[in-house]
């Protein structure tokens, strides 16, 4: 078993990456290290493993054995432990030119067990303007034996200027059976779940993995594909927008209450605070309360994220819902993500039109592009489920 073997259905990256490794270990040996570059960036739909892709060609670069997967070095990478690995997570809706001019001073410093100091990047689309400008003067000029591994969803997310400098790995959608063996072999999932999770969330492996794991999961995915037929009053359209948005606010809150709670905590102990001496620092106690507010700042962007996040999932199940209608009135000969609805999207599919459907696509994906433009999330989506229940008018 290698690093490379989480990585569903994405052989030809892995050839890639494997070769790049090769590369990387023949120039730390001296060599010419063809194929072997200091900027990557890892692009492909959500889902289809961009981090796992990165994180295990971090481990490959640093393993004597290129990615033996049962080493040590192996094992550090993995958990987040190694000391030349340092990743990425932006917490909030974008990551600042602050952050990312300190990140670029820490990414300048020399490897610790003499191989490669590597910076793996995720959703480095989210960097703004002056970030992504930053970060482009240190791609530019790379200290030696650094390698930086940025992770976005399309080549298109990053500036043009980052993304010339990079070698692209693109990854692909994995088949549902992939995933579905995947869940089975390695989570021990039974074969019907497995089968119906890689179904349901089309090659989303993180999210299949939720989904076949946890009930609540499965809840409000159902909740959110029983909403098409609940639409038949103006009432119940608010109504529906309503649940939608107080759903995710309420998953942002579970996501994140005991992780706030946590860092504030450890915060003021930072800074002194309960602690009892003559040599403590009133200063610096006093000089904690931007630090806390700072911090607050930070967990309120996050939480931000995760509730946008969240009602962008169940956006995106309801535009994978509509679909399968819009594949039984052509008859498709498809695979259906929503067939445990089965009598639903029969119902809806003849009770309206094909016109009627893409028009209810269409208004799905526009008030996702309205959350995306910071529009008030319960005015975006009532818009939404109104269009969902008139879509001519």
């Amino acid at each position: 078993m290698t690093v490379f073997d989480d990585l569903v259905g994405q052989d030809r990256a892995v050839a890639v990456l494997r070769q790049a490794a090769a590369a990387g270990a023949e120039a730390l040996a001296g060599g010419p290290g063809t194929g072997m570059t200091h900027a990557w960036l890892f692009t492909g739909p959500p889902g289809a493993g961009r981090t796992s892709a990165a994180r295990a060609f971090a481990a490959a670069l640093l393993c004597p054995d290129q990615g033996c997967g049962h080493c040590d070095l192996c094992h550090q990478v993995s958990i987040g432990s190694h000391p030349d690995v340092e990743v990425v997570r932006p917490q909030g809706l974008s990551y600042s030119v602050k952050e990312t001019r300190e990140l670029v001073l820490r990414a300048s410093g020399a490897s610790t067990l003499g191989r490669w100091r590597v910076i793996l990047f995720e959703n480095a689309h989210r960097a703004t303007e002056a970030a992504a400008n930053a970060l482009l003067k240190a791609i530019e000029e790379p200290p030696p034996r650094t390698v930086w591994l940025l992770c976005s969803p399309s080549p298109d997310d990053m500036v043009t200027t980052i993304r010339s400098r990079c070698r692209v790995v693109t990854l692909g959608t994995p088949s549902t059976a992939a995933v579905a063996h995947m869940l089975t072999t390695r989570d021990g999932v039974p074969e019907i779940m497995a089968g119906f999770a890689a179904r349901a969330t089309q090659g989303h492996i993180a999210r299949a993995r939720r989904l076949a794991q946890d009930e609540e999961t499965r809840r409000r995915r159902d909740s959110v594909l029983s909403l098409p037929r609940s639409l038949t009053t103006l009432g119940h359209c608010v109504e529906a927008a309503e649940r939608l948005v107080k759903t995710s606010a309420e998953d942002a809150q579970e996501a994140t209450g005991h992780l706030n709670e946590s860092e504030t905590s450890e915060l003021r102990k930072i800074y002194g605070e309960g602690s009892t001496g003559k040599g403590l620092n009133k200063g610096l106690v006093r000089g904690g309360a931007g630090a806390i507010k700072e911090l607050e700042d930070r967990q309120k962007s996050r939480a931000t994220r995760i509730k946008r996040d969240s009602l962008d999932q169940a956006l995106l199940d309801l535009a994978a819902f509509y679909r399968d209608v819009l594949a039984i009135q052509f008859r498709a000969d498809v695979e259906l993500s929503a067939e445990d609805h089965r009598a639903d999207l029969d119902e809806i599919a003849v009770l309206s039109t094909p016109e009627d459907t893409l028009r209810r696509i269409d208004a799905v994906m526009l008030c996702r592009e309205r959350l995306a433009a910071n529009v008030n999330p319960q005015i975006a989506v009532e818009a939404m489920t109104v269009s969902l229940w008139r879509p001519r008018s």
